[in-house]
Order: C-alpha cells, then structure tokens, then sequence
C-alpha cells in the first residue's frame, strides 16, 4: 500500500440530545454518529466509502474536513493529529485538504464568476499576487478540460457536467494533497458520469492526489476506488480492495447492499439475500451486532456480543461472528 497521506484512528463522533427547552440543558442522549472507526488513504489512492443514508459517512467527511470536532480518537494527515491543530496550521491544513459536492447547482454562487470562485480559496489560502492567482485559475481550468476563458462566465452558463468540472479545479487550485469527493456524481445524468469519473482518474495519475470517495451508487464507487470501506451505524464492518469487496464481500451487509447495487452475471446460481427494515437509530443502536435485527444469518451471540474486526485476508477485514474462529 502507498504511504498514507490521511489515517483515521478509531474515531469516533457522538452528538448530544439535549432534553431542556431550546436544547439548553444537560445531554440525556447521545447520537453516535461515528462510532470509533479507523482506516489510512495512501499517496494517489482512492477509498471509498458506502453504506446506507444514516451510517455516519457524511460526519466522517466532516470530521476529515474539521468541519466538525471528534469526541475522541486521532485522525493523522501527513503525520499531523489534525484534532490538536489550530491557528495558521489549521488553515495550512484546509489548503491541503479540498471538497467537491453533490450538487453543482447549488455548490457554486450563481453571483459570482467561475474565476472569482475557482480564486476565492487561493485568496483565503495564499498571498499570491492577483497574477498569479488568475494564472492557477487558467491552469485548473485546462486541468479539467474548460478553457481559461470561460473564467468570464456565470455558473448558469455552462451545463451540470461543466459545473462539477468547475467545482473539481476549486478543489484543485490550492494544490491539495487530498479531496474528499462527496457524491460527486449522484446529481448528473447517467451520460455524464462516467466523463467526471475519467476526469477524475486521469487528474490522480497525474498530480498523485488522494480521494475519499463518499457514494451512494456502488457502481461508481467500485469503478473508482482502489477500496472501499463499508460503513453501518457509525462502524466500519468490511474493508478490503475494491475488486475483492465486489466479487467476495464477507459480511451479510456487504453482501446484501453489493447484490442489490451490482448484478451478477445471468449465468451464475446466485442466493436471493434480502434486506428487511430500516437502519436503526444511532441514538439507542442494538446490542451486540448492531445490524443483527436486520441480517438473515444472524445467531444469538450477535444480540449479545459486538464482533471484532478479523483480518481474514491481506487487506480485507470484517467485524462479523460468522467469521469467528476461522
């Protein structure tokens, strides 16, 4: 694996439900979020991540991006505990540190230039002259395949598959080491998916740049990503290389969300997996295994016992009873 530019140790983020009026009073709950969690992003490698709305993969993002602050754990970006930064060497750390969104409607002001928001974290980030800031903005625009001229333009102006385009150089005018791509193509037409997913590729051979590639559609997470975590009520449960997660996925979550997401081959016998009923509330999660309620193959020692993580090859771990012993 590459040398990691970003690893996550065992971080965990619990939000507290408040019982007063105006939540002003003491906590009486908690919502875990993120629920010690820990995985490492090498140099120009992608991971993804999945898992049904509600796992925690957005607060993940937001943790990564200090957007939000841990309840405990590390996360280590170039060696650096980014919980414990402050001052100048926070702000150093959001240059290196970039993110495209869903929705490139609504990510880019509709008031401003596409050369005004491309510069706008050079502005905050740099003290370059005005020079050489419309200089990187020319050149990140070429990066993506727009044309430094079109810096002139409004958002309006150019189509969605061009306006994530444009969010993709944002992210890259600061010359960051990492970006967290948060569905980054779930809001385009299926035709133009698979152009941003190039681009996106292409940009990694050639500036060596890091993606943590947040997804709802397997397909393109699978195509991405060199792997893939697979997130369930704040936990990681399964991680391993993208190929081995598709064709071998170990635990029934995995299992049931792939089979579901990516068809097999009409030749193959394949078993029928079924997924019942709602993700529970991270709020008050099962005992045990927190996705026992919901899995075929569950035993009681899964109401009772939450699993461990087992390595059961280089690279692919899950936390599932199924797998104990072996």
């Amino acid at each position: 694996m590459p040398e990691p530019v970003l690893e996550v140790i065992d971080l965990k983020k619990h939000f507290p439900v408040r019982s007063s009026f105006l939540g002003m009073g003491r906590a009486s709950q908690w919502v875990r979020a993120v629920d010690g969690i820990s995985f490492s992003v090498g140099e120009g490698e992608t991971l993804g991540v999945v898992g049904e709305s509600g796992c925690g993969k957005t607060t993940t993002a937001k943790l990564i991006l200090a957007q939000e602050s841990a309840t405990s754990g590390e996360i280590r970006f170039q060696g650096q505990d980014v919980t414990r930064l402050k001052g100048n060497d926070l702000m150093e750390y959001r240059r290196s540190v970039q993110v495209v969104f869903q929705d490139p409607f609504s990510s880019l002001s509709p008031r401003m230039r596409v050369g005004d928001i491309i510069s706008e974290p050079l502005e905050v980030h740099t003290d370059w002259s005005r020079g050489s800031i419309k200089s990187r903005v020319g050149e990140v625009l070429e990066l993506v395949g727009l044309q430094p001229e079109q810096a002139s333009l409004f958002p309006h102006e150019f189509s969605g598959g061009q306006r994530q385009r444009i969010a993709i150089a944002r992210a890259l005018a600061t010359e960051a080491k990492l970006i967290i791509l948060d569905e980054p193509v779930s809001a385009l037409d299926v035709s133009i998916r698979a152009h941003i997913l190039t681009l996106l590729e292409d940009l990694q051979k050639q500036l060596g740049v890091s993606y943590v590639f947040i997804g709802h559609d397997l397909a393109a997470v699978a195509h991405i990503s060199h792997r893939i975590a697979d997130m369930y009520l704040g936990k990681v449960v399964e991680m391993a290389e993208s190929r081995a997660l598709c064709t071998d996925p170990h635990h029934p979550y995995t299992q049931v969300l792939f089979a579901a997401s990516l068809p097999s081959h009409p030749d193959e016998d394949t078993e029928v997996l079924n997924l019942s009923g709602e993700v529970p509330s991270a709020i008050n999660p099962p005992a045990g295994c927190s996705f026992h309620p919901r899995c075929q193959f569950a035993m009681a020692q899964c109401s009772q016992f939450e699993p461990v993580q087992k390595t059961l090859a280089i690279g692919h771990m899950a936390s599932c009873h199924l797998h104990e012993g072996k």
